[in-house]
């Protein structure tokens, strides 16, 4: 007795689905930037520069963390926009 071949091959495994989490995440940052940046004219220059080097950092973090952890990348854009909120209202606090 022979075995039998199948008539047709078998279909190739589906390709993985790409988590929109990654760009959200993204776009968050980006948003954070513009907070960042926005707030030039009603905070001291130190404390810009302070957020900006932040949010370099906050970015680079997101580049190394998108393939390995991309449901990580909405937290770090969370984080970017608490951090402004608390310095903005720190710095104003402090320099009245």
């Amino acid at each position: 007795m022979s075995t039998r071949r199948p008539s047709r091959p078998p279909p190739a495994p589906a390709p993985p689905r790409i988590s929109p989490l990654p760009f959200g995440g993204m776009i968050g940052l980006a948003c954070v930037l513009f907070l960042d940046l926005g707030t030039a004219g009603v905070l001291r220059w130190w404390a810009v520069v302070g957020l900006v080097a932040a949010w370099i950092v906050l970015f680079v973090v997101a580049c190394a963390w998108w393939t390995p952890h991309p449901r990580r990348l909405p937290w770090l854009a969370g984080m970017g926009l608490l951090l402004w909120a608390v310095v903005v209202v720190g710095v104003n606090l402090a320099t009245r």
